[in-house]
């Protein structure tokens, strides 16, 4: 370039634009050199870099789409799961209102058995004490017809017709057989 400079400098009458076939040479050479260089040794190390990034950014994007796949997978399974779970909890649901009809039905089954019996027993109870009460009643009105009738015989019957009245019962007695 310097050349360009001086010959302009020097007034060669030319200009910056001229064109000077030693340098156009020079610079040819330059960059044959350069682009040799560049090939051997540049040019396969960036290329190595490049190829070696490419497999990075392969990798990379099997691995997110692998990982995405997994995510899915795992999110499916995750809602195989809830579902399953919503059922089996369902099911649970169900059995414990069934199992608790079954125990209220059981139970008032049960309190009308119990009820029945106390009733039962209770009626049995007031039959024993009514035959009681009516036993009782006899004896007392068998005592109080014996104490009459004893009362009564006493003021009625002299001793003529006391005699008189138990001979006739044991002529009679024969006669009842």
């Amino acid at each position: 370039m310097t050349l360009i400079f001086a010959e302009a400098a020097s007034g060669g009458g030319g200009a910056i634009l001229n064109f000077n076939s030693g340098f156009a040479v020079w610079v040819a050479i330059t960059l044959i050199i350069f682009l040799a260089v560049m090939g051997k040794y540049a040019v396969p190390l960036i290329m190595g870099a490049l190829s070696e990034r490419e497999e990075r950014i392969k990798d990379s994007l099997e691995s997110a789409e692998k990982a995405l796949a997994k995510a899915e997978e795992i999110s499916n399974e995750n809602e195989k799961a809830l579902r399953e779970a919503e059922v089996k909890a369902q099911k649970i649901r169900k059995e414990a209102l069934d199992d608790a009809e079954v125990l209220r039905t059981e139970k008032i089954e049960q309190a009308k058995k119990d009820a029945s019996k106390i009733i039962e027993d209770a009626r049995n109870t007031i039959e024993q004490e009514k035959k009681q009460a009516l036993m009782e009643l006899r004896s007392e009105v068998a005592e109080l017809a014996v104490q009459s009738a004893s009362m009564i015989i006493h003021s009625e019957l002299d001793e003529k017709k006391n005699k008189k009245l138990v001979d006739s019962f044991i002529n009679d007695l024969p006669k009842m057989n």
